[in-house]
Order: C-alpha cells, then structure tokens, then sequence
C-alpha cells in the first residue's frame, strides 16, 4: 500500500467523523447520548467480526496473545473518549468543544516525540500552526476576537481530557498495537470499547428507544463509515505515517463537517471556507515528502 493510498485512507476517516456530526442529530433524538454511543460501537464491532469471520481470521488466537493491548487501546480510544466527550458535551458548547480538539495534534505530536521518538520535521511543525488557525477560523466564522469572549467550563477540562485521551490513543495505537489483520485487531478493540459503553449505558438513568427510519439510516451510515471504516482506516495510517503525522488530519473532521453540511443546504461564510483552505494548505504540508526523503527516492 503506498503512501498517498494512506493518506487518503486517513482523510476518508476525517470525512466519515465529519459526516458524523452531522448525522447524530437525527440519532440523538430519539435515543440518549449514551446510548447512542453504546449501540454505535455494539453494532460496529458485530460489523467488524462479520467480516473478519467471512475472511477466516484467527479472532480468538489473537484475542489470547493480545488481549492486554486491546483492552488498553478499546478503553483509551474508545470508551475514554467517548465518555468525556459524551460528559463534556453536557456543560460546555460546541465551539469550546472544537477549539479544545483542535489541540489534539499538537499533544499528539508533544506525545509522540516523548514515548515514540517520532521527531517532527520543519514541514510538520510549519503544518500544525497553519491547520490550528483555519480550525480557529472555521469555528469563530473568521472573528477570531469572538474566542475571546467564550466562557470555560469544568466541561472545557472534560473536554481536554477527551483530547488527551484520543492523543494517548494515537500513541499508544502506534506502539501496541499488535501486528497483523488491521480488521481482526480493530474488531477487538471496537468489542472491548462496546461492551464498556454498553456497561455504563445501563447503569445510567436513561432507556434504550426504537429508531424511526430517518434515525435508522443516519445510525446505519455512522456505524458503517464513522465507526468500522473510520477506525480501521485510521489505525492503518498511524501504523504506516506515524502518530503524530496522522493526527493533524483530525482539524480536517470540522471542515468536512461545514461540506457535509454545504451539501445538505447550509452554506458556509466566506470566512469558513477561508478557514478550511487553511486547514487543507496545513494538511497538505504534512504530506509533502521531507528533503532527506526525495533525495532517497530513485531517479
């Protein structure tokens, strides 16, 4: 698989989380966000292990050599994550909530050279500012100044704390996670993640409801794409570009967010579009090829 194949591999996630947003409205109004989150994951990993028993993988051969590794990336990436963001959704807005996550590839990056040794090149460090301030612009509508006046919430430290943890998530999805079938891997990880969300959904306040058809097709398009696809994709390309190198490509999932939307719609302001040729131009710095490597490449 070459590079630019990864690289649109890992857009494809950005895309699939951006649609997310935009789908779980249908979805949060007839099931609770706990819920919703839980039957998610529950139906991506019986997803993902249809697939991986069509094509014959050894699911229980891997599950006993590297259940440590899935039980740690399930509960990081998976449960973690959703929890804080599910808890930090409750007290702070959805600007504040984007502003935070956009930090993310920068603590991926601070995360990586520290456990990983994956040093930054100029063009990944000259690529993080730029992305960050088309995230800024495209959440602010192109008034920066607006971001001084957004007020912070214990829900903004629940919030930083989902970012952190997708942050370990990149880390440690780099350094445990087990070599082989990325579908059997990602299918554990997705069944140790759905059963913890399971568990807290029960134990909450809130029931589980039927969906109508307009909540079962918007579920059925984010399990598929915003779970199995988004999950499995992802995790290939932290395995091939690294962790820090992938997750500037999470300021893209805003940007799909506001297409998305376009397309169903709801124009963006010129000064949105501004901000997502800004992340674009981050993004593709990323990916251009350092000096050293050109120089490797054969004439």
């Amino acid at each position: 698989m070459g590079t630019t194949t990864v690289y649109l591999l890992v857009a494809a996630s950005a895309f699939f989380w951006g649609t997310n947003f935009v789908l779980a409205g249908p979805v949060l109004a007839d099931l609770p966000p706990l819920w919703a989150a839980a039957m998610r994951f529950v139906l991506g990993a019986a997803l993902m292990f249809i697939v991986a028993c069509v094509r014959r993988e050894k699911l229980l051969v891997l599950l006993r050599r590297h259940a440590a590794a899935y039980l740690l990336l399930g509960t990081v990436g998976i449960t973690a994550f959703n929890l804080l963001f599910f808890f930090a959704l409750q007290s702070t807005s959805a600007n504040n909530a984007a502003l935070i996550m956009a930090i993310n590839p920068l603590l991926t990056a601070l995360l990586a050279a520290a456990f990983l040794g994956e040093r930054p090149t100029p063009r990944h460090l000259m690529a993080l500012p730029v992305a960050l301030l088309g995230v800024l612009v495209v959440i602010s509508h192109g008034d920066i100044g607006k971001l001084a006046s957004l007020g912070f919430s214990h829900g903004d430290l629940l919030m930083l704390g989902a970012t952190l943890s997708w942050a370990m998530y990149n880390v440690l999805t780099r350094r445990y996670m087990p070599q082989g079938s990325a579908i059997a891997n990602t299918s554990w990880i997705m069944a140790v993640g759905a059963a913890l969300l399971l568990a807290t959904a029960f134990g909450s306040n809130s029931h589980l409801h039927t969906l109508d058809i307009k909540a079962g097709i918007a579920m059925s398009i984010m399990v598929v794409g915003g779970t199995v696809f988004a999950y499995l994709f992802w995790g290939i390309g932290i395995a091939r570009l690294g962790a820090a190198r992938t997750a500037i490509f999470i300021n893209l999932v805003p940007v799909f967010a506001m297409l998305v939307s376009a397309f169903l719609g709801t124009l963006p302001s010129t000064a949105q579009v501004v901000g997502g040729l800004l992340v674009l131009g981050g993004v593709t710095i990323s990916m251009l090829p350092s000096r050293r490597a050109r120089i490797a490449q054969p004439a």
